[in-house]
């Protein structure tokens, strides 16, 4: 089905038994801040990197695994079936940073993780700055072979388990003054701190914390690719990450539809099964209906994507990446929902994995950009260009 071929079947084979491998410590994570034993972590991640799992999105010539889209989604799809984000060790290291890393960066951060031996998280939203990221008010100054930067980020993603970060940030200095640009550094660095750690709706391992960058001082071999480059690179992992969400929603609603579906079957009403309700018929009939549109959409989008490297229209890619996250993650939020009321109350308690991803799901229509950002990304390409180029 979906026309997959026997390498893709048997890449998908090999990326849901370990899905199914990480399920099994799901509510260990559940009950304990999301954070399993850590010689159980560090297994898992191992065993990701020993099955070709991670680094899928990167080149060979970086240590890659150089998938196709649809290979990559293959991978991510099943990692969606994955509750407290424990598939995150699924790792896709910044797919634009092997082709403009100097020596310096490529040697120090982006071959040691792609290799699983170092990890980044990202420092661009901020408290007035979230899906708009051109509204940024951290700066960078350019001060003899060094830049300082300056500016409070939030939502800094798996900020605890990184050991480096990328900053963005507005120029002040030189002629792309006013332009954003993109610096990587260590956490240990003098002037990152961090003020606050929030509370968020999911239990997992991976903290979104407010960092502080007060004079950090990084020398110029930390700036990635050029001065005026900072938004490609932001656009870019719009894009990919947008893709790679709307993907890990196809597993989480798959899970649901198959754990409800199950459910209805043997819950049983007096005499009479669950599923034999009409009313429940219709809530697992829209879940099957909407999830084979979404894994359509996606696959197709994933294929287009592949077959069109050599000439790709960008803002055609953004505008239906914008799409598939736009679908997929509320799309989810529904089949969610419907899975709590399939199972009632056993929906409401947390040992349950509806109600799991009823907490995790809200989140995939806000980061990444909100549903009613992607809303106008789409509408201005569409009067831009007009259909016919976009579907």
């Amino acid at each position: 089905m979906y026309g997959l071929t026997p390498d893709d079947l048997a890449l998908q084979a090999r990326a849901r038994g370990f899905a199914d491998e990480l399920i099994a410590h799901e509510e260990y994570a559940e009950a304990h801040e999301g954070e399993l034993p850590p010689d159980v972590a560090h297994r898992l991640e191992a065993r990701a990197v020993e099955l070709g799992l991670t680094a899928t999105n990167m080149p060979v010539d970086v240590g890659g695994r150089g998938l196709s889209h649809l290979q990559q989604v293959l991978v991510q799809e099943q990692g969606g079936r994955v509750t407290n984000a424990l598939a995150w060790c699924l790792t896709t290291p910044p797919g634009w940073w092997p082709a403009v890393a100097n020596d310096h960066q490529r040697e120090t951060w982006l071959i040691p993780t792609v290799e699983g031996r170092r990890e980044e998280c990202y420092a661009i939203t901020e408290e007035h700055a979230g899906s708009d990221v051109s509204d940024l008010q951290a700066t960078a100054a350019r001060d003899g072979d060094d830049y300082v930067l300056n500016g409070v980020k939030w939502h800094v993603t798996s900020y605890n388990k990184a050991d480096y970060v990328f900053f963005q940030a507005v120029l002040t200095t030189g002629e792309h003054a006013g332009e954003q640009a993109l610096f990587v550094a260590d956490k240990d660095t003098p002037g990152i701190r961090v003020v606050r750690t929030p509370a968020y709706t999911h239990t997992i391992a991976h903290h979104h914390p407010i960092v502080a960058f007060e004079d950090v001082r990084v020398p110029a071999t930390h700036l990635i690719g050029s001065e005026d480059a900072g938004m490609s690179f932001v656009y870019e992992w719009f894009r990919y990450e947008r893709l790679m969400i709307a993907t890990r929603c196809l597993g989480a609603v798959e899970r649901l539809v198959d754990e409800m579906s199950a459910f209805a079957a043997q819950r049983r009403i007096g005499l009479d099964r669950l599923a034999d309700k009409q009313l429940v018929q219709a809530m697992l009939a829209d879940s099957l209906t909407e999830l084979f549109a979404a894994r359509s959409m996606v696959y197709g989008l994933a294929r287009s994507l592949d077959g069109q490297s050599g000439g790709l229209d960008l803002k055609v890619a953004h505008a239906q990446c914008s799409m598939a996250k736009l679908f997929c993650s509320e799309m989810a939020g529904r089949v969610a929902d419907r899975a709590v009321q399939v199972f009632g109350g056993r929906g409401y308690m947390r040992e349950n994995v509806a109600e799991r991803f009823f907490r995790e799901l809200r989140v995939e229509r806000i980061w990444e950009g909100a549903s009613e950002v992607q809303r106008v990304i789409i509408a201005d390409q569409l009067g831009k260009r007009g259909r016919a180029r976009l579907v």
